[in-house]
């Protein structure tokens, strides 16, 4: 049988790189996806490819009574909800431009950033939890970023929304745990998408200059473990945050400038 074998699984943000392709690993397993995102055409256009398991929906999560009647519809079609997995962001090139420092971050971005990233996810988990609790058991899984592990250079709203969302995580775990519900953050790192491409392709090769792995990661390594956290073999997993960055924040920061130095010398 399949790891996710007939799990209801709502995830937001479903129609992006990283959504879809949890999307398609969630399906491949056997679980039935209400794929929720701000652009319905995208969340369509998967379930025209991947057949009637995938549930497209409409969801702004910075909308509070309209991200509540999805979680509630959801459990009303399907009888239930196993797994709420809070993926969505503001990471829309424009958005990441504007998002710069404390000094010179639009106000207006900055709680626009907190209000979608951060109130977002906490609505989820809000809105979701009665129904486990209904249920008895839940499991809850957020994106969280390497953002929440060191400071940047830029991107303060979009960093510190996600150390929030980390808090959060610990949070409902320690909270919810005795009453079967687990919660668990995914911390990517540089992950190839057609957005990051879009936002500054340049980077590639400089981000790769500092991971352990021959390559960056792809959206399909955050779906594996996304896999892994909503399936019932993590079962003594929660409250945690799994960093997925290829080893970038596993080294001193001058690891690749010591290796040019020692190649040198060769």
């Amino acid at each position: 049988m399949k790891r996710l074998q007939d799990k209801v699984i709502l995830i937001t943000g479903a129609g992006g790189g990283i959504g879809s392709a949890c999307v398609e690993r969630f399906i491949d397993e056997g679980a039935i996806v209400v794929a929720a995102d701000l652009m319905l055409a995208s969340v369509e256009k998967l379930a025209n490819r991947l057949g009637d398991r995938v549930i497209p929906v409409q969801v702004d999560i910075g909308d509070e009574q309209l991200f509540k009647s999805v979680i509630d519809g959801a459990v009303a079609r399907l009888g239930r909800l196993d797994v709420l997995f809070n993926n969505a962001a503001l990471t829309d090139p424009t958005t990441q431009y504007m998002d710069t420092t404390a000094t010179d971050i639009p106000l207006e971005l900055w709680r626009r950033t907190l209000e979608v990233n951060v109130t977002g996810t906490f609505m989820g988990c809000r809105f979701a939890i009665p129904h486990m609790l209904k249920q008895g058991k839940g499991n809850i899984i957020n994106t969280a970023s390497i953002g929440a592990n060191a400071g940047d250079s830029v991107r303060v709203a979009y960093c510190t929304s996600k150390i929030a969302i980390v808090g959060l995580t610990k949070n409902i775990a320690t909270q919810y745990g005795k009453k079967g519900i687990r919660c668990n953050a995914i911390a990517p790192g540089p992950i190839v998408t057609e957005n990051f491409h879009k936002v500054a392709p340049e980077l590639g090769p400089m981000l790769l200059r500092h991971a352990l792995t021959p390559e960056l990661g792809t959206p399909d390594d955050i779906g594996a473990l996304a896999a892994y956290l909503a399936a019932d073999e993590s079962r003594f997993m929660t409250g945690q945050c799994l960093t997925i960055d290829g080893g970038i924040g596993a080294h001193h920061p001058h690891t690749a400038d010591f290796d040019d130095y020692l190649a040198g010398l060769a």
